[in-house]
């Protein structure tokens, strides 16, 4: 009778003593030992076993969490610091479409995206002296970021219609034809498949693709109306930077 209390004392020591060195080497194990109050021994000791197994398996497997490296944090939506407080910012000419032609795809890759962080630095600055009611340094080199990036979305939109006419023929990348609706706009119908032919598409034949016209001088009408707009548009720009000079000016006398 005594072996046998002594040899089960035994054998809870030894448990007890693995379950100590699962939990030094697994701090995070306390949850599941707790379990093992309440559980059968066979069990309670598979169960170690397999959280065991299963843990180290985990932390051979793990990796350190790669990140990209963070240079200047939300700093790069301003300019340098240098160039706080001056009304003037010396910069390059915009890229030019011939330029462009001579860089690799990869290269225009990077460049895009180059470019598209100096547009949204650019536009902070703009909001900023707009919040601030001064006059953006240089406004100048937006307009010249902005002509960058369409001469590279021209030279990219070369390359893929010329790749094109090489393997299909064909110049757009789907076939279309130039149409103008009821109202006198023309636009860039693209092609559409169907199943039957156009003659007998009833919802193709209700498409109307001409122009009556009595609608003539509306077209007219409209084309002035938009080119008033864009005057009205210019002269209330030169009228904001000009009262903004006003009140840079008096500022500065102050």
């Amino acid at each position: 009778m005594a072996a046998t209390s002594a040899g089960r004392v035994l054998t809870l020591c030894r448990q007890f003593q693995t379950a100590l060195r699962i939990s030094s080497t697994f701090p995070i194990q306390h949850s599941a030992l707790s379990l093992t109050r309440f559980t059968p021994f066979p069990l309670r000791q598979s169960f170690l076993c397999s959280y065991a197994q299963n843990h180290v398996g985990i932390a051979a497997q793990s990796r350190s969490l790669h990140t990209s490296q963070g240079r200047m944090g939300l700093d790069e939506f301003f300019d340098i610091p240098e160039n706080w407080g001056e009304a003037t910012v010396k910069s390059g000419a915009p890229w030019t479409a011939k330029q462009l032609r001579t860089k690799s795809n990869e290269d225009l890759h990077k460049l895009w995206y180059v470019l598209l962080k100096e547009k949204n630095m650019l536009l902070t600055i703009e909001q900023e002296a707009k919040r601030q009611r001064v006059q953006m340094p240089s406004p100048e080199r937006l307009k010249k970021v902005e002509r960058s990036m369409v001469r590279l979305d021209s030279v990219v939109k070369e390359r893929e219609n010329a790749i094109r006419l090489l393997q299909t023929g064909q110049e757009r990348a789907r076939p279309g034809a130039w149409r103008r609706d009821i109202f006198g706009r023309t636009y860039w119908y693209k092609f559409k498949e169907h199943v039957i032919p156009w003659y007998m598409n009833r919802r193709y034949k209700r498409k109307r693709f001409y122009t009556p016209p009595f609608v003539n001088p509306y077209i007219r009408l409209r084309m002035e109306q938009h080119l008033r707009r864009k005057v009205r548009e210019r002269r209330a720009e030169i009228h904001r930077k000009k009262k903004l000079m006003k009140i840079a000016e008096q500022s500065a006398k102050a």
